[in-house]
């Protein structure tokens, strides 16, 4: 409305403007008709006025009232309405002396537009005028505090404010029970801080008793297999996808790398995974005390201290030899001080083409002078027939014969000749209460590949899930050197946890790989590369 108001002045000056040119050039004659007609329209106007003035309170009315800065309040008056008064008295006596006058009144009207459209209205609860410095300071909408008004008044009386952007980094005032909140939280880190601790602080000493424990030959196994009766249907069920199993391992290969700065801690616990073996034709007392001194002292005493081991808590997993030579192994261990356990072939290795009779006979005999693991041969013809009855059955007898020792069944995977064979054979022997399986003796053509690898830990894996008991994995042939080891120990934590990577559960048959181990930690400590012949014999 205040708009409509202010085009109706702009446009009634300029009515007024061009009338005052048309006087000045026009006759008497002309003049007294103009002023009839100007008369009558500007009364027509007034009315107009006096309308639109009423109208446009009337609307306000219903509200707060309208306070403008200029300080006039209930009045509608303007500059308009003074000329206009005087205007209607002496409209006939206007001519170009008046012009300036004219001007000058225009030139008022339209300051006070101006003035007027700079300066926002301001709604307030009373009628009487403020200035606009008290405005800003005192807004109506907020109750200031005065002293007959308590704290709690206030809060009622108080409008309630929604939180905007900028409140979020405000602080609640605290209560009791936000502090008492806030002291549990407190009590909450100190104790998840004092458990992390207590667990870095445990793991460190389970590390070290489990050095201590494995010198000293304490180390308590695990829950032995006792085996299942025999489950035809499942191992008749059985078949292997060759595909997958090679892309499988293609994916560990490339995708499962350890970093060249944790190679050396991997490498030091192989070494406690390895069977050390002698298994030739010139075995002798002075062989097989050797083998003992380097089983007890993997490394040499340098190349110790370099990596800060203490010297005598690294030691390998197991010595193996042939049955002839456990005693001497056994002797040649206790000289040492060395509680390592002998593990011994058996049953007509490698071929196991004897009667089981003798075979049996043959375990007995190498229990008897003191071999804690006995590594037997299966019956090959048995499991290429498909004859898995009368094979569980010998596994079952030799598995009585084999006593409080462990018994590892190897089978000979390199003449089972498909993965399925090898599947179904180590369920077989799993069932019939191996406590690990190996993959072969090391005199076929085809010994420890990866994927015979994944086949028989899938075996594991199925078995374990099935039953409960965790049976071994002992890989054998063709391990010589430190990347070889890393790979099949990435395999067995991929497939089947952290625990596999223990004595307990992970052997590795080899003679040769812990020269090699050997001579990558020397040349991590010293820098310098070692041949193989300037390296103590494995």
């Amino acid at each position: 409305m205040f708009e409509k108001f202010l085009n109706y002045l702009e446009k009634k000056l300029s009515c007024l403007c061009q009338t005052v040119n048309d006087d000045s050039s026009s006759d008497e004659h002309s003049e007294r008709n103009s002023d009839g007609s100007r008369n009558s329209s500007q009364c027509d106007d007034d009315s107009y006025k006096e309308n639109s003035f009423k109208s446009y309170s009337e609307e306000e009315s219903s509200g707060e009232d309208v306070v403008e800065s200029t300080g006039r309040s209930g009045t509608r008056s303007s500059s308009y309405e003074e000329y206009s008064s005087k205007n209607t008295g002496s409209t006939h006596t206007i001519g170009n002396t008046e012009v300036p006058s004219l001007i000058e009144q225009h030139k008022k009207i339209n300051s006070s537009i101006e003035s007027t459209k700079k300066h926002v209205k301001l709604r307030v609860g009373s009628s009487s005028p403020r200035t606009k410095q008290e405005v800003q300071h005192k807004s109506p909408e907020f109750k200031i505090k005065t002293p007959k008004q308590s704290s709690k008044e206030l809060e009622k009386n108080s409008p309630k404010r929604e939180r905007t952007k900028g409140d979020r980094n405000l602080k609640k005032p605290q209560t009791m029970k936000d502090k008492n909140v806030k002291q549990e939280d407190d009590k909450k880190l100190d104790t998840t801080k004092q458990d992390k601790e207590t667990t870095d602080e445990k793991a460190s000493r389970l590390r070290k008793s489990s050095l201590k424990e494995h010198k000293n030959g304490t180390h308590k196994m695990l829950e032995r297999n006792s085996g299942i009766p025999l489950n035809l249907g499942w191992v008749n069920r059985s078949c292997v996808n060759d595909q997958a199993v090679k892309n499988r391992v293609q994916d560990l290969l490339s995708s499962r790398l350890i970093h060249a700065d944790h190679q050396v801690e991997w490498l030091a616990r192989s070494i406690q995974c390895i069977d050390l073996t002698t298994l030739a034709g010139d075995d002798c007392p002075s062989n097989v005390a050797r083998l003992c001194s380097k089983a007890a002292h993997p490394l040499s005493d340098d190349l110790t201290r370099a990596l800060q081991i203490k010297h005598g808590l690294l030691t390998t997993g197991a010595v193996c030899v042939y049955p002839a030579r456990v005693a001497d192994a056994v002797l040649g261990l206790e000289r040492l001080g060395a509680n390592i356990p002998v593990a011994s072939v058996a049953t007509g290795f490698p071929t196991g083409q004897t009667s089981l009779k003798i075979r049996l006979e043959e375990i007995e005999f190498a229990v008897a002078n003191g071999a804690k693991e006995i590594d037997i041969v299966i019956n090959r013809e048995l499991a290429l027939s498909q004859n898995w009855g009368e094979l569980y059955n010998e596994l079952v007898e030799m598995r009585k014969a084999c006593g409080e020792s462990h018994m590892k069944s190897i089978l000979a995977v390199g003449e089972l000749c498909t993965l399925t064979n090898i599947y179904k054979a180590s369920l077989v022997a799993m069932m019939a209460g191996s406590d690990f399986i190996k993959t072969s003796t090391g005199k076929e053509t085809v010994n420890a590949t990866l994927p015979i690898g994944l086949v028989m830990c899938r075996a594991i894996r199925a078995y374990n899930r099935k039953t409960g008991f965790k049976v071994g994995f002992k890989p054998a042939g063709g391990i010589r050197t430190s990347k070889d080891v890393l790979q099949w120990m990435t395999l067995m934590k991929e497939e089947l946890g952290d625990n596999y990577l223990k004595p307990d559960l992970f052997r590795i048959g080899a003679s040769a790989l812990l020269n090699d181990i050997e001579r990558n930690l020397a040349n991590y400590a010293t820098g310098g590369y070692f041949l193989a012949e300037e390296m103590p014999m494995a």
